[in-house]
């Protein structure tokens, strides 16, 4: 019992195992896993649990000496139940071959009749197992009939269990298309946009990374969840205190209004824009969080010219610029700020927008927008106004561009808008040289300033004298 026990504790420290491996533990261990004594056994399938967590290689070993049948075996003994599921999860989690030689043994069946027990500690373990298993197999959590069983263990008030079943659900449905069908008709998504709202944080990110898993697939799963009312609390989970839940609701966002323009209008309207840029705003955001946000806001103004316009009022290309040209931000944040800033002014018409990127922004988000002003300009004369007004056109000048570029043809567009003497007057250096002309210039004297008096001055001369 003692020798046992103290393996058990061992295990749980993954540098130890090694160690245990090469003192042959795992050969002692082989019998006490189907000692008389329950506690025995129940030690000994916790220490082999522990030990195949730790090492892909000690798992494989554990099968190869019959551990899977005797873990099997102890699904079916009430005392040894909650750590032979153990062991089947530590077990499938490594990779899809001893995934497969779990379910191949018919593993399923007897976890899902584990997850119907009503001891909350025991629907954890099993759920914890399923979620292993689904992470290389999901098809066959499904055909073992474990979603519906799933759907009903969240009606259980254990907010570790939600967590875990809504976990295992989201594991199934972010395999394929089909299963995201088959969890949906299983009728988990009204439980997860109820769960979205829940008191318990790790609960609500559960949700909401089911919500993502369900709506990336395809528009018809993203317009379901957008018709069972899903934006809303997804953007509230968006401006919670908590951090948890932000990434996986902005994605679920992202994937929503990336799927068509109509269902990123519903974000739109669902008030999403504005606290997406909170985020990019919020010093204490973390990088997951900045690419997130940035992510979405793309996904969002990639449509139209009205989707873009609800982020350019927003506020948020600027904040989008600042974000990518901060030289503290990391390489992927810079990433999806880059693309966010593109996706965003390919479509975007808004020329208040265009005009504080354009003095602030560098060559290769600069050329988007000269592109959007080069579409603007030719159709609006109050546009080209206001270009010359604002200083854009001086500013278009300055630009220094390469021949034979998409950058250099956009201001040659953007030119060919004005008058050859209005772009000259703000061409650098033209100053120069008016003074250079004023210089070399011929004063050209009229006959006032000449000897000859000018006949009017004759006039008033005559009628001094005669007075």
């Amino acid at each position: 019992m003692v020798f046992v026990q103290t393996m058990a504790e061992l295990a749980t420290r993954a540098t130890n195992v090694k160690c245990l491996e090469s003192a042959g533990v795992l050969d002692f261990l082989r019998p006490l896993l189907v000692d008389p004594c329950s506690t025995v056994r129940q030690c000994a399938v916790l220490a082999v649990a522990r030990l195949a967590e730790h090492d892909e290689g000690v798992a494989r070993q554990q099968l190869n000496g019959g551990m899977l049948t005797v873990a099997l075996e102890n699904l079916n003994k009430f005392n040894v139940k909650e750590n032979a599921a153990w062991a089947l999860g530590y077990i499938a989690k490594h990779s899809q071959y001893l995934a497969g030689l779990v379910v191949d043994a018919g593993a399923l069946p007897l976890l899902v009749l584990a997850f119907q027990e009503p001891e909350i500690s025991l629907k954890q373990i099993a759920a914890g197992a399923l979620i292993d298993l689904a992470q290389f197999n999901p098809e066959a959590v499904v055909d073992a009939g474990a979603i519906c069983h799933l759907v009903r263990g969240l009606e259980n008030q254990d907010p570790k269990l939600k967590r875990s079943t809504l976990c295992a659900l989201g594991a199934v449905a972010s395999a394929r298309p089909e299963l995201a069908e088959a969890v949906v008709a299983g009728g988990a998504l009204p439980p997860a946009l109820l769960h979205a709202g829940h008191d318990n944080a790790p609960v609500r990110r559960a949700a909401a990374c089911l919500l993502r898993d369900i709506v990336k697939h395809s528009v018809d799963l993203a317009q379901l969840v957008v018709n069972t009312g899903g934006c809303g609390p997804l953007v509230e989970l968006l401006s919670e205190g908590t951090k948890s839940a932000r990434v996986p609701a902005s994605m679920a966002l992202g994937y929503i209004a990336g799927q068509s323009d109509q269902l990123a209008m519903a974000v739109i309207e669902a008030k999403a824009v504005v606290t997406l840029v909170d985020i990019l705003h919020n010093e204490d955001s973390e990088d997951a969080e900045l690419c997130a946000a940035a992510w979405t806001l793309g996904h969002i103004a990639k449509h139209s010219p009205q989707h873009s316009l609800a982020v350019a009022v927003a506020n948020a290309l600027p904040r989008l610029l600042q974000v990518y040209t901060n030289p503290k931000s990391s390489a992927e944040v810079k990433a999806r700020a880059s693309c966010a800033l593109k996706q965003s002014l390919q479509c975007c018409l808004h020329r208040p927008a265009l005009e504080t990127l354009l003095h602030a922004a560098p060559t290769c988000i600069l050329k988007y927008v000269l592109a959007q002003y080069s579409k603007i300009l030719p159709n609006d004369a109050r546009a080209r106004r206001l270009f010359v007004t604002t200083g854009a056109l001086r500013r278009v000048q300055e630009i220094d561009t390469v021949p034979g570029t998409s950058l250099k043809e956009y201001i040659n567009i953007i030119n060919s808008c004005f008058p050859e003497e209005i772009v000259r007057y703000y061409s650098p250096g033209y100053s120069d040289t008016l003074l250079d002309r004023v210089e070399a210039y011929t004063p050209q004297i009229p006959e006032l300033f000449t000897d000859r008096v000018p006949s009017d001055c004759q006039s008033e001369l005559t009628i001094e004298n005669g007075k």
